[in-house]
């Protein structure tokens, strides 16, 4: 899928998926840079929240992470890829992002995500979700589906998608409502938020 088709759906339905936005070697690369970056100790159990209200509760989410830079080429790849999903997002769509945050998320087996939205009640600068899969032959008996939902309230998802490596999944982050199910084995991906200004930081 093309970056105009990516931002056709979210215009469209609020979320899109593109299952080839990585080649497997691409994807391979950073799987490796990834667990080497857990081999050394760089990765942390994430907490829900932020700021020092910020928890750790594995009955809602049970993924380590590690923030990415662009330590290595294959990093340096990616975030250049991304970048160029932001400009083209912002002429098709007019959202003004201006910067990008993305980590690394390991999901051991049996843990998840509890449904939630991705923007902060008291920060609006999250504007678009990426989710990309860097498993490697994902199987349908593994588990570990992203379920999107239309909106915060639906009660059945939009859709449902199979982690399988190279797939990126965009979505609104004020509106798009998503869970992630427990896995029968490691899952790996990485999530990513495309920013715009703060209110705030537009009226100074």
């Amino acid at each position: 899928m093309s970056d105009a088709a990516i931002a056709d759906a979210l215009a469209a339905r609020g979320f899109a998926l593109a299952p080839e936005f990585l080649r497997p070697d691409e994807v391979a690369a950073l799987r490796g840079v990834a667990l080497q970056r857990r081999a050394t100790g760089e990765f942390h159990a994430a907490r829900i929240g932020r700021g020092a209200g910020a928890r750790r509760d594995p009955a809602l989410r049970g993924d380590e992470i590690c923030w990415l830079d662009e330590a290595s080429a294959p990093e340096r790849a990616l975030l250049a890829r991304f970048e160029a999903l932001r400009e083209a997002l912002n002429r098709a769509l007019f959202l003004g992002l201006t910067a990008l945050e993305a980590h690394y998320a390991c999901y051991g087996a049996g843990t998840g995500y509890a449904r939630h939205l991705d923007r902060f009640r008291d920060d609006d600068t999250r504007a678009i979700s990426l989710v990309l899969y860097l498993n490697e032959a994902w199987r349908a008996g593994d588990g570990g589906e992203l379920r999107l939902f239309a909106s915060e309230d639906a009660r059945e998802p939009a859709l449902v998608i199979a982690p399988r490596g190279g797939t990126l999944v965009a979505l609104r982050s004020d509106t798009i409502a998503h869970e992630v199910l427990p896995a029968r084995r490691e899952r790996w991906s990485i999530a990513a938020w495309l920013r715009r200004r703060s209110d705030a930081d537009a009226l100074r």
